[in-house]
């Protein structure tokens, strides 16, 4: 990891979360009982610039994209503004601000637009607390999506349960188009291929079958969703306020992504997330963004919990 790059250690007895507060505040690791949740580097870490793309980091971890998943350019009040892919926090040094043992505060402010961007990470037993807030620093109003990017290792056979409230998706990409354009709307969690093959879109598969898709749906309104590690014999769950978060980003990768690289992400990537899409640009026009007057803040949260299952 290199001893230039800082690290802040949160544990309880059974938790371990490693956060970089100069990598955008990532989660480079959560453990559970020394098993790892997430995906690890698919490069060395290294400090973000304002220009790379998501593929030339490291990918991994979990990332915070703000204020657009996509790269885009916006008119504001204030002249146009160019957001960088994945947003602009996940690039940022952010200034870390350690409360307990199991708990840190991360800031920082872009400069895409003038957005505080505040976190409050806390680990209790077996659950990882986030509580996030934003504020808009400038003079005059300006729009934001939020999605969260946490890339959850898996292997084949490992199962997404979302609840039963969730009965399609729509894509916003597919690698070799296995599930058609953006736009396409797909039953979840069976569906048929473009190819006409069935698909069950709920189980992890081989990175050898080089699957990428990214989805959405309109959140859950049961405000969960499961991870069910077989191998590993842990169950991971995600909480969320769908009235504040009212959609969920999916990308299912095995093998798939990044073009062009030996080194594949092989993970489940659990999205809560403000709008139907990555792009603010486009959000903007679906009336999907949020807008922030100035002084105005923003708050919501989410939980991660981990269990074992004998």
């Amino acid at each position: 990891m290199g001893n230039e790059i800082e690290r802040v250690l949160l544990k309880t007895d059974t938790l371990a979360a490693v956060i970089l507060p100069a990598m955008g505040g990532k989660i480079a690791s959560l453990q559970k009982n020394g098993i790892e949740l997430f995906q690890q580097p698919l490069r060395p870490y290294a400090l973000r610039t304002l220009t790379i793309g998501f593929e030339e980091s490291d990918a991994s971890g979990f990332d915070e994209c703000l204020p657009s998943v996509a790269a885009c350019r916006i008119e504001t009040a204030s002249g146009a503004a160019e957001i960088p892919d994945h947003g602009e926090f996940w690039r940022l040094i952010h200034t870390a601000e350690s409360l307990s043992p199991a708990t840190v505060r991360l800031t920082a402010i872009g400069s895409a637009l003038p957005i505080r961007f505040e976190r409050n990470i806390h680990l209790d037993g077996d659950t990882v607390r986030i509580d996030y807030s934003v504020t808009n620093t400038g003079e005059h109003a300006i729009p934001y999506v939020w999605s969260a990017h946490p890339l959850f290792a898996v292997d084949p056979g490992d199962v997404l349960t979302l609840p039963p409230s969730v009965k399609q998706v729509t894509v916003e990409g597919s690698a070799r188009n296995r599930l058609g354009t953006n736009g396409t709307v797909h039953p979840w969690p069976s569906t048929t291929l473009t190819d006409g093959a069935a698909a069950a879109l709920n189980i992890a598969k081989d990175a050898s079958e080089e699957i990428g898709d990214k989805l959405f749906a309109e959140a859950p309104v049961e405000g969960w969703c499961l991870l069910e590690r077989k191998t590993a014999n842990l169950r991971i769950r995600i909480d969320f306020d769908p009235a504040k978060l009212p959609f969920l980003g999916l990308w299912l990768c095995y093998g798939g992504w990044p073009d062009g690289q030996a080194e594949k992400q092989n993970c489940i990537a659990i999205e809560p997330c403000t709008a139907l899409g990555d792009s603010l640009e486009l959000a903007i026009k679906n009336g999907h963004s949020r807008t922030l007057i100035p002084g105005q803040v923003d708050s919501w949260g989410m939980t991660i919990t981990t269990s074992v299952v004998s």
